[in-house]
């Protein structure tokens, strides 16, 4: 206080006048971008009620870099081949060339949307392995990289330096030593821990590694806010896999706070690597500015399966929030069931209303989140939802052996998506996610039955005894719910 109390009152005023004009740019800038009240009016309630803080957490976690990524993602080449590819498929969709497939014609619109908001390119002729928890998926994994030949692609959101992750670096720099070509990125704040000695140790053996948009001062701001979540890697341009699992020991023995932590991930041979294949370089070129086209990372492949398949991706760097869009269109196409299983549900006003409209409708909408979470602030916003959703037809089921972090939703027995995209305002808006669409019956069915078992270990969550919970606690939720779009 005697510090305070020394100040000039003139300084102080100075400073008082200067925040205010601080804040009121800042409540300027958020107008003129446009963006959905629902995310300018908690903004504004920060900025109002939590002085100073308000505006250094506008500093680092509100600023949109979305046109800055958009423009820095044209012209590169497997950006531009895709498009082209998916133009040219966008047009034989419309014009029926492509409906003597059951499963394409019975999804078009949403094959559609997808060529048409994020250039994802339909394949067929591939094969859908699902892995159903760690044990199975580092377990191919691991198989695949041991056989590695050519070229290693790793995209991670978290790598961590434990068992798996030390079984993975040793068959990297075994593979690098004898002429792999090894790359890897990992995102620099879900990889926070990784130091410079651990880049370096990899370099030595002539990995190439790179962390995605990284926070250091002084460019930290909102790099923030707009982490790589992606998981991917890719193996001779053969084989890929994607899907909810990083590389930490807690997705194959669990947590001692949570218990299992229950995840599931994809094996995919056939086209549709080549696919996930160009995600990879578009997201390489940014962290490396290496621009890479060569041929021989998307060997021709001959018909392997049957299974048609859309790798889908979005994040500041795509002009629409693709996967949201097409979560809203399955779900809004709906004939019989949509079933669901994510980690965090914060969905948006628009997914929100399709699921609403779907139960009402008479649609069978279940969905499964966990009863323990690893974000007590984003759990407390996840169940102020569950109440409106119970009102209107939609079973909610709270996961009870530990984690639940798969991110799964099948409908109709005709398609399924697993990926790396939970059903919040981040994924769906601020976040680099990949999900695969697979418009099949038989793997369809498949996913519905691990959702099925996973529901017989879950608690179902009832109207009436939701409603008689503490005052209280109902009051934290819909408080967190205000700033649901900030987190």
């Amino acid at each position: 206080m005697d510090f305070i109390d020394s100040i000039p009152p003139l300084v102080i005023n100075i400073v008082k006048v200067a925040y205010v004009f601080a804040m009121l740019a800042i409540v300027f800038v958020v107008m003129l971008e446009n963006r959905s009240p629902l995310k300018t009016i908690p903004w504004m309630l920060v900025l109002l009620f939590v002085p100073v803080l308000g505006v250094v957490f506008f500093v680092f976690f509100g600023q949109n870099l979305r046109k800055e990524k958009i423009i820095r993602r044209k012209g590169l080449k497997n950006h531009d081949l895709v498009r082209e590819i998916a133009h040219s498929q966008s047009s034989k969709l419309a014009e029926g060339n492509m409906d003597d497939m059951s499963m394409v014609a019975n999804n078009k619109k949403l094959i559609q949307l997808f060529l048409n908001n994020s250039s994802s390119i339909l394949t067929i002729g591939n094969q859908v392995d699902v892995l159903n928890n760690g044990e199975a998926t580092f377990a191919c994994i691991l198989d695949a990289l041991k056989n590695a030949r050519q070229s290693i692609h790793l995209q991670y959101y978290i790598f961590d330096e434990d068992e798996i992750g030390n079984q993975i670096l040793d068959i990297l720099k075994e593979k690098a030593s004898k002429g792999v070509e090894v790359r890897m990125i990992v995102d620099d704040v879900g990889s926070w821990e990784l130091k410079r000695p651990f880049f370096k140790s990899l370099q030595r053996y002539g990995i190439e590694i790179y962390s995605f948009l990284t926070v250091r001062f002084p460019s930290l701001t909102s790099k923030v806010n707009y982490r790589n979540h992606r998981k991917i890697v890719v193996v001779d341009g053969e084989i890929g896999f994607l899907g909810g699992l990083n590389v930490a020991d807690r997705y194959i023995k669990g947590n001692p706070v949570y218990g299992i932590w229950r995840d599931m991930h994809l094996r995919i041979t056939g086209d549709a690597v080549n696919a996930l294949q160009s995600v990879f370089f578009i997201d390489w070129y940014f962290v490396s500015q290496k621009d890479i086209a060569d041929p021989k990372y998307f060997p021709p492949k001959n018909p392997i399966g049957d299974k048609a398949v859309q790798i889908v991706t979005s994040g500041p760097d795509s002009d629409w929030p693709g996967i949201m869009m097409g979560y809203y269109q399955a779900i809004a196409n709906a004939r019989k069931y949509v079933y669901i299983t994510t980690p965090y549900f914060m969905p948006g006003e628009s997914v929100l209303m399709a699921l609403k409209a779907s139960a009402m409708s008479g649609v069978d909408v279940r969905i499964l989140i966990p009863e323990k979470s690893d974000a007590y602030f984003t759990a407390l916003c996840t169940k102020s939802y569950i109440k409106e959703m119970l009102i209107t037809g939609v079973k909610f089921y709270f996961y009870q052996p530990g984690f639940l972090h798969s991110k799964m939703m099948v409908v109709d027995d005709e398609l399924c998506t697993i990926g790396t995209t939970n059903m919040d305002f981040r994924s769906f808006e601020q976040n680099y996610e990949v999900n695969a669409f697979i418009f099949d019956e038989e793997k369809s069915i498949e996913v519905k039955g691990y959702f099925l078992e996973d529901q017989k270990q879950s608690r179902c969550i009832n109207l009436d005894e939701w409603k008689k919970r503490p005052r209280w606690q109902k009051a934290k939720e819909s408080f967190a719910r205000l700033f649901s779009p900030l987190l």
